[in-house]
């Protein structure tokens, strides 16, 4: 077990590391061809957040390996929400500006309920997962659109972070290349990596791939958005520390399963439906409660609450832990 257990931890430095190399490549790229900051900073760099949980499950879907594909999207999802908001708000309480409870949090509700529809069946067919990338695509232009319609002072904010942030890593074009292409072939080579050691692992213990899923993989994967959500927090850049989780999430549901769908049609295992998505839906319903203003202009996730989140995620984690002993 201590070779699979090797391939993981260098398939996750190395995951992370190359989704980075990827991101800085395609965002300069991205400016030599004209695209906005405002708009590179949703698409591209939203995209790159989730870049590990895209390359592993697509591989894993590939390889047949539907519970690591799946376990790795939800699992994501939770882990997002419980361990990375809550660990977040320990550091530093998160406010929750009233917007995003008016359009994002709705917005990935009724995803999450969509998400409950094309699983019931129990059956993740091609035509469901071309339907997940559809809804992905109208929701992504949707976002851009509102965004790059917004007169606020807000907007032309970040639109001016994303632009100072561009000029720091500014690089030429054979850079860029190099950087995205470097970023894009490691990305595959860490994910093969991370993909045989969790299937290693899930054999030698005899436990299910979607438990290894749900809980090395998804933690795994879900570094790049624990590091971004801190590092925002503590700067008191708080709307991108929640938004990058409801975007992660949001990319999570319909892009990572769907495009693990449209590679290889799988079966829904009955604990995705009974178990896991009942905690994701739970989780994101908590976020309104959380962040819920009343009538002030913000709500506010403060430092017990982040416990409450964190204790959860250790309660789930250990809940999936004695399924595993009692098997």
């Amino acid at each position: 077990m201590a070779l699979p257990l090797l391939m993981i931890v260098i398939g996750l430095i190395v995951l992370v590391w190359s989704a980075d190399l990827f991101v800085e490549g395609a965002a300069a790229l991205a400016r030599f061809w004209g695209m906005s900051p405002l708009l590179i900073g949703m698409v591209v760099i939203g995209f790159g957040t989730s870049a590990p949980e895209l390359s592993v499950s697509a591989l894993s879907a590939l390889q047949g390996n539907p519970g690591i594909a799946l376990g790795n999207a939800y699992g994501s999802n939770i882990t997002n929400i419980a361990l990375i908001l809550g660990v977040t708000a320990l550091i530093s309480p998160i406010v929750v500006q009233s917007q995003i409870i008016k359009k994002e949090l709705p917005i990935l509700f009724c995803v999450t309920l969509f998400a409950f529809g094309q699983l019931y069946d129990g059956d993740m067919s091609r035509s469901d997962a071309f339907l997940e990338l559809a809804v992905f695509a109208a929701v992504m232009g949707w976002m851009v659109w509102q965004s790059a319609k917004d007169p606020s002072r807000q907007a032309d904010v970040l639109e001016s972070e994303i632009e100072d942030e561009l000029d720091e890593h500014r690089m030429s074009f054979a850079q860029a290349m190099i950087w995205l292409v470097s970023g894009l072939i490691l990305l595959v080579i860490s994910s093969r990596l991370l993909v045989w050691g969790a299937v290693s692992i899930a054999h030698d213990l005899g436990v299910s791939d979607l438990i290894i899923g749900l809980t090395i993989v998804a933690v795994g994967t879900s570094l790049p958005e624990l590091a971004s959500s801190i590092v925002a927090a503590r700067k008191g850049e708080h709307d991108l520390a929640v938004g990058n989780i409801i975007g992660s999430n949001l990319f999570n549901t319909l892009a990572v399963v769907g495009l693990a769908g449209a590679i290889h049609p799988m079966a829904i295992p009955v604990e995705i439906v009974n178990r896991d998505w009942p905690v994701m839906a739970l989780l994101t319903l908590s976020l309104f409660a959380l962040g819920y203003a009343g009538k002030r202009g913000s709500g506010r996730i403060n430092r017990v609450e982040g416990g409450l989140l964190l204790a959860v995620y250790v309660g789930y984690t250990l809940y999936l832990i004695e399924t595993v002993v009692s098997a």
